[in-house]
């Protein structure tokens, strides 16, 4: 259903460096990184869709954040989803949900929310029930 998610970024050092940790937390790889011009995207290493890109505003105006919108990381299981939220953190975001269940949504998620250091919106969950 989707090919691929473009974040604005206004700093592509920081932003690179931000997004570069929570990507390898997830599993997912690199598929490309240009500083020049100011991008970079990751894939599953399973599929080459859909696809996680950060980047300068192709209209070359400032990123900005919107109200409302979020883009949800999955998580192939609960102790990630805690890793990735405390990298996020220590890497400049703020948190907006710690990682805990969340069983208004379903029994078994478990989620945590999250900025980045832009103030773009995220969250990273697991659905699966914890195995034994």
């Amino acid at each position: 259903m989707i090919s691929h998610v473009y974040i604005g970024i206004n700093n592509f050092p920081q932003g690179f460096a931000f997004y570069e940790a929570i990507m390898r937390e997830l599993g997912l790889l690199l598929k490309f990184k240009e500083p020049e011009n100011a991008w970079a995207g990751w894939v599953s290493p399973h599929a080459a869709r859909p696809l996680f890109v950060i980047g300068s505003p192709y209209n070359g105006q400032a990123a900005s954040v919107g109200n409302g919108q979020m883009i949800a990381l999955l998580s192939p299981d609960r102790n990630t989803v805690d890793r990735v939220h405390a990298t996020a953190l220590r890497l400049g975001g703020s948190c907006e949900g710690k990682p805990e269940l969340r069983p208004h949504y379903h029994p078994d998620y478990y989620g945590a929310y999250f900025r980045d250091p832009e103030g773009n919106k995220l969250c990273v969950c697991c659905h699966d029930p914890v195995t034994q």
